[in-house]
């Protein structure tokens, strides 16, 4: 029988925050990823692209990808994520920049779209959660 393992990861290139682990992997026979949500912040904590949508769209997703890479997984490995869009943005920017780091891989995740009156700072205009698998 396999023990559980959980594992909680702050990678570089994430901001580092002791309210909140970027990762967390649990592992059995296979290895369960949870991303809780990134936003558009550099590793310092920076907002990227204030105001605009498609900017910090390509910033979440780039920090998806460092998460992910951190955990020992890819992109072919998310099976859902939960995006939260401050209400009154158009999810288009948001779709196009996620299209442009899944490329032309099938099977993309589950998706969950919440349009909600504010996030955790008044600049980040959407942040996504992910859950990935590696079997």
């Amino acid at each position: 029988m396999n023990s559980l393992k959980i594992e909680h990861i702050n990678p570089d290139g994430l901001i580092k925050n002791p309210a909140f682990t970027n990762v967390v992997t649990v592992q059995g026979n296979a290895k369960t990823i949870y991303i809780g949500e990134i936003n558009a912040n550099n590793a310092a904590g920076e907002v990227i692209g204030k105001g605009d949508l498609k900017v910090q769209a390509e910033q979440v997703m780039k920090n998806i990808e460092t998460a992910l890479h951190a955990a020992g997984a890819d992109w072919e490995n998310l099976i859902k994520w939960t995006i939260y869009l401050v209400h009154g943005q158009d999810i288009q920017p948001g779709f196009e920049a996620f299209q442009k780091f899944w490329g032309k891989r099938p099977n993309p995740p589950l998706i969950t779209v919440l349009f909600v009156p504010a996030l955790g700072r008044p600049e980040h205009l959407l942040g996504i959660e992910a859950i990935a698998v590696v079997p």
